[in-house]
Protein backbone atom coordinates (compact mmCIF):
# COMPACT_ATOMS: atom_id res chain seq x y z
CA UNK A 1 0.00 0.00 0.00
CA UNK A 2 1.30 2.97 -0.90
CA UNK A 3 1.84 6.18 1.28
CA UNK A 4 1.72 9.62 0.19
CA UNK A 5 4.56 11.79 1.64
CA UNK A 6 4.26 15.76 1.57
CA UNK A 7 7.03 17.76 2.00
CA UNK A 8 5.18 20.00 4.35
CA UNK A 9 8.12 22.62 4.50
CA UNK A 10 6.38 26.21 1.88
CA UNK A 11 3.98 23.75 0.08
CA UNK A 12 0.89 25.17 -0.82
CA UNK A 13 -1.40 22.29 -1.54
CA UNK A 14 -1.14 20.56 1.84
CA UNK A 15 -4.91 20.84 2.06
CA UNK A 16 -5.51 19.98 -1.45
CA UNK A 17 -3.34 16.63 -1.06
CA UNK A 18 -4.66 16.11 2.12
CA UNK A 19 -8.38 15.78 0.49
CA UNK A 20 -7.03 14.05 -2.37
CA UNK A 21 -5.38 11.36 -0.60
CA UNK A 22 -8.49 10.91 1.76
CA UNK A 23 -10.31 10.46 -1.07
CA UNK A 24 -8.23 7.68 -2.63
CA UNK A 25 -7.87 6.04 1.05
CA UNK A 26 -4.28 6.76 1.28
CA UNK A 27 -2.17 7.22 4.29
CA UNK A 28 -0.01 10.60 4.03
CA UNK A 29 2.50 11.55 6.12
CA UNK A 30 3.21 15.27 6.78
CA UNK A 31 6.75 15.77 7.64
CA UNK A 32 8.46 19.40 8.50
CA UNK A 33 10.82 21.32 10.23
CA UNK A 34 9.81 22.02 14.11
CA UNK A 35 8.86 25.50 12.42
CA UNK A 36 5.94 24.13 11.02
CA UNK A 37 3.05 23.94 12.66
CA UNK A 38 1.85 20.17 11.53
CA UNK A 39 0.04 19.45 14.68
CA UNK A 40 -3.34 20.82 13.11
CA UNK A 41 -3.14 18.00 10.74
CA UNK A 42 -2.66 15.19 13.66
CA UNK A 43 -5.51 12.92 14.29
CA UNK A 44 -7.25 13.20 11.12
CA UNK A 45 -8.48 9.83 9.55
CA UNK A 46 -5.25 8.29 7.65
CA UNK A 47 -2.55 11.44 8.88
CA UNK A 48 0.37 11.38 10.49
CA UNK A 49 2.63 13.78 11.09
CA UNK A 50 6.61 14.03 11.21
CA UNK A 51 8.44 16.90 12.74
CA UNK A 52 12.34 16.97 12.30
CA UNK A 53 14.84 19.24 12.99
CA UNK A 54 15.81 22.46 11.63
CA UNK A 55 18.68 21.39 10.16
CA UNK A 56 19.11 21.88 6.30
CA UNK A 57 17.50 18.92 4.06
CA UNK A 58 16.47 17.87 7.30
CA UNK A 59 12.93 17.16 6.14
CA UNK A 60 13.91 14.97 2.61
CA UNK A 61 16.83 12.59 4.84
CA UNK A 62 13.45 11.98 6.96
CA UNK A 63 11.48 11.65 3.54
CA UNK A 64 13.52 9.29 1.78
CA UNK A 65 14.55 7.20 4.80
CA UNK A 66 11.35 5.91 5.01
CA UNK A 67 10.07 5.73 1.09
CA UNK A 68 8.94 2.44 -0.47
CA UNK A 69 8.63 1.57 -4.37
CA UNK A 70 5.28 2.88 -5.60
CA UNK A 71 5.37 5.75 -2.25
CA UNK A 72 4.36 8.80 -3.61
CA UNK A 73 6.13 12.38 -2.72
CA UNK A 74 5.03 15.97 -3.05
CA UNK A 75 8.06 18.70 -3.17
CA UNK A 76 8.95 21.52 -4.58
CA UNK A 77 12.73 20.39 -4.12
CA UNK A 78 14.70 19.03 -7.01
CA UNK A 79 17.14 16.98 -4.78
CA UNK A 80 14.28 15.29 -3.08
CA UNK A 81 12.54 14.26 -5.97
CA UNK A 82 15.84 12.77 -7.37
CA UNK A 83 16.02 10.65 -4.00
CA UNK A 84 12.58 9.72 -4.22
CA UNK A 85 12.65 8.40 -7.81
CA UNK A 86 16.44 6.54 -6.83
CA UNK A 87 14.21 4.55 -4.30
CA UNK A 88 11.42 3.70 -6.87
CA UNK A 89 8.94 6.41 -5.52
CA UNK A 90 7.16 8.75 -7.42
CA UNK A 91 7.23 12.49 -7.31
CA UNK A 92 5.21 15.56 -8.09
CA UNK A 93 5.40 19.33 -7.48
CA UNK A 94 2.90 21.66 -5.94
CA UNK A 95 2.45 22.89 -9.56
CA UNK A 96 1.18 19.78 -10.82
CA UNK A 97 4.62 18.85 -12.18
CA UNK A 98 5.74 14.97 -12.33
CA UNK A 99 9.53 14.22 -11.49
CA UNK A 100 10.66 12.11 -14.23
CA UNK A 101 14.05 10.07 -13.81
CA UNK A 102 14.76 10.63 -18.00
CA UNK A 103 15.00 13.59 -17.02
CA UNK A 104 15.85 14.25 -13.21
CA UNK A 105 19.52 14.40 -13.86
CA UNK A 106 19.09 17.15 -16.41
CA UNK A 107 17.43 19.07 -14.00
CA UNK A 108 19.80 18.09 -11.12
CA UNK A 109 22.90 20.01 -13.44
CA UNK A 110 20.93 23.17 -13.75
CA UNK A 111 20.20 23.38 -10.65
CA UNK A 112 23.52 22.87 -9.85
CA UNK A 113 24.89 25.52 -12.37
CA UNK A 114 22.12 28.21 -11.31
CA UNK A 115 23.15 27.43 -7.45
CA UNK A 116 27.10 28.52 -9.00
CA UNK A 117 25.97 31.22 -11.22
CA UNK A 118 24.37 32.64 -7.58
CA UNK A 119 27.38 32.08 -5.64
CA UNK A 120 29.95 34.21 -8.23
CA UNK A 121 27.31 36.87 -7.21
CA UNK A 122 24.68 36.32 -10.44
CA UNK A 123 21.22 36.32 -10.81
CA UNK A 124 18.45 33.74 -12.08
CA UNK A 125 14.84 34.57 -12.31
CA UNK A 126 12.98 33.10 -9.37
CA UNK A 127 9.64 31.12 -9.96
CA UNK A 128 6.24 32.92 -11.10
CA UNK A 129 3.78 33.72 -8.69
CA UNK A 130 1.55 30.28 -7.53
CA UNK A 131 -2.07 30.50 -8.86
CA UNK A 132 -5.04 28.65 -9.09
CA UNK A 133 -4.03 27.23 -12.39
CA UNK A 134 -1.17 25.46 -10.79
CA UNK A 135 -3.55 24.24 -8.10
CA UNK A 136 -5.79 22.60 -10.36
CA UNK A 137 -2.69 21.48 -11.98
CA UNK A 138 -1.95 19.86 -9.05
CA UNK A 139 -5.32 18.29 -8.05
CA UNK A 140 -5.23 16.58 -11.63
CA UNK A 141 -1.87 15.34 -11.73
CA UNK A 142 -2.10 13.96 -8.37
CA UNK A 143 -5.19 12.19 -8.40
CA UNK A 144 -4.14 10.24 -11.59
CA UNK A 145 -0.43 9.65 -9.99
CA UNK A 146 -2.89 8.04 -6.80
CA UNK A 147 -5.16 6.26 -9.30
CA UNK A 148 -1.96 4.88 -11.46
CA UNK A 149 -0.09 3.59 -7.91
CA UNK A 150 -3.42 2.45 -6.92
CA UNK A 151 -4.35 4.73 -4.51
CA UNK A 152 -8.32 4.62 -5.15
CA UNK A 153 -10.22 1.77 -2.96
CA UNK A 154 -7.64 0.82 -0.97
CA UNK A 155 -8.19 0.70 3.26
CA UNK A 156 -6.19 3.77 5.13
Amino acid sequence: MATLYIDADACPVKREALAIARAARVSVLLVGNETQNLERHAGRSGVETLQVGTGRDSVDFAIVELLEPGDVVVTHDTGLAAMALGRGAHAVSPRGRRWLSETIDMELAVRHAEQRHRRAGGRTRGPAAFDDDDRERFEIVLRRLLDEVGGAGRDA
